[in-house]
Formats: C-alpha cells, sequence, structure tokens
C-alpha cells in the first residue's frame, strides 16, 4: 500500500512536463544563441531543413505550423522574422496563390550544418544517452497523442 497523495504536486504529470519543457527550452537558449535563433525558431528550421534534405521545395504554412503544433497565426511572425534574417523564402505557390510555401535559402542551409552540434549539446548538458532521448521521446509522444486524442472526444 502507498501513502501517495494523489493530489500532491510533485505527482501530477503537467506540472512535471511544464517545469521541464521550461527547463530544457532555457537549456538550448545558450547553444542557440551563436547560431541567431530562438528555441521556436529552431523548431521552423528543423522542420524545415528536414523537408529540404528530402528534396521537398519548401512546405506550406498550413503544413508546417501543423508539423510544430502550431496555429498558422503563431507561425507567421517566425517565419517573417526567419526571412528577415535571410534563412528562409516565402513565396506564392505557383499551383494556388493562396498558398504561401515556405523554403530554406542557401544561408539557411549553411545555418543547417553548424547546428549539427545542437543536439550533441544537448544531450550532454541534460546528461542524457541516445537511448534515454529514444525512450523519453517514445513516452513524450505517446503523452501528445493521448491528449490530442482526448481533445478530439
Amino acid at each position: 500500500m502507498t501513502d501517495r497523495d494523489p493530489l500532491a504536486l510533485e505527482e501530477q504529470v503537467c506540472f512535471a512536463l511544464a517545469v521541464a519543457s521550461r527547463e530544457v527550452v532555457a537549456s538550448y537558449r545558450s547553444v542557440l544563441e551563436p547560431l541567431g535563433l530562438t528555441h521556436p525558431q529552431y523548431l521552423v528550421m528543423l522542420a524545415l531543413w528536414q523537408h529540404d534534405a528530402a528534396g521537398a521545395d519548401g512546405l506550406s504554412v498550413k503544413a508546417l505550423s501543423a508539423m510544430l503544433h502550431l496555429d498558422p497565426g503563431t507561425a507567421s511572425p517566425l517565419l517573417k522574422r526567419l526571412e528577415a534574417a535571410g534563412l528562409v523564402s516565402r513565396r506564392r505557390s505557383p499551383s494556388d496563390e493562396r498558398v504561401l510555401v515556405v523554403g530554406v535559402t542557401p544561408e539557411g542551409r549553411e545555418l543547417r550544418r553548424r547546428a549539427l552540434a545542437v543536439p550533441s549539446t544537448m544531450l550532454a548538458r541534460l546528461g542524457m544517452t541516445e537511448s534515454d532521448l529514444v525512450a523519453t521521446n517514445d513516452v513524450l509522444h505517446r503523452i501528445i497523442d493521448a491528449a490530442h486524442e482526448s481533445q478530439e472526444s
């Protein structure tokens, strides 16, 4: 039998996730600063680099927002700042003028080369191994999926 209080703050997954999120994002700050990126901008660039490496000719703002679980209105200011920094280009789709397509510029591709050290640096900062990362990611994605499904029902 356990004497755990189900309403104790330290027993709440939401509390642990909120604190972990704040702390991890704060840990990224000094690693991303030399790259000229904020954490949200880094996430945008990760999504764009992934599709750029696959040979895609950019992503629509709608598709990018869906990948990042962001509202397009939240993504737009991030994209404008990245465009002003010369890392991405935004253009209308030739097949549908209503669709805004975002692509990586040559400067954005060069930044990817410089960003390759970020994952290993962060693993070291967080005291994690690659297998820890895989296991943690698996659990977090199960939580994300379950939370998303619970909102739909």
